[in-house]
């Protein structure tokens, strides 16, 4: 798992040994900050579902203004935070069910990365607090990363485009 662009390109990124994480592939990721290239220096980023947090320092190093990450597990947290500090970086590391802190969030964001399990309704509940705690800026996205294409609507955000990429599909939102 490395840094596909940016100031930090390159660089490879420590990973999960033995844990039943699905970190999105280079593949898929470079794709992704390519369709958004224009959209993410600085925008303000929440990577829901963290993990690895791999897409959320793909963030920092193409210049988001803030990335905040989100995820249930501590060996996450402490993953995301070695990476940022290998990289010499600061972010918001929050240990939280990223349903909890869609709730509670007190800001609204240009782009969210919504990567959870795929066998879980999780994605399809963010999607829902996202739009009703309205969430997202004018114009912002929000990507949802499942294992299949999903149809939802929304009163303040429609779905623009989906991309597959091998195992990955992302259905791509936008906030009118």
């Amino acid at each position: 798992m490395r840094i596909i662009a940016g100031k930090h390109r390159g660089r490879i990124l420590k990973e999960f040994d033995g844990y039943e994480i699905r970190p999105t592939s280079d593949r898929a990721k470079e794709a992704l900050f390519n369709m958004f290239s224009s959209v993410i220096p600085n925008c303000t980023f929440l990577d829901l579902f963290a993990g690895s947090g791999a897409v959320g320092i793909e963030a920092v190093s193409r210049g988001a203004k803030e990335v905040v990450f989100t995820d249930i597990r501590r060996e996450s947290v402490e993953l995301i935070n070695k990476n940022l500090a290998m990289i010499k970086e600061t972010a918001t590391v929050i240990l939280k069910n990223g349903l909890d802190y869609l709730k509670t969030c007190n800001k609204k964001f240009d782009f969210i990365f919504i990567d959870p399990p795929y066998k879980s309704d999780l994605g399809f509940s963010a999607l829902k607090i996202i739009s009703e705690f309205d969430l997202l800026n004018d114009g912002g996205y929000a990507v949802f990363e499942s294992d299949k294409e999903v149809d939802l609507t929304f009163n303040n955000f429609i779905k623009v485009s989906q991309r597959r990429y091998g195992k990955n599909c992302f259905n791509i939102y936008k906030r009118v």
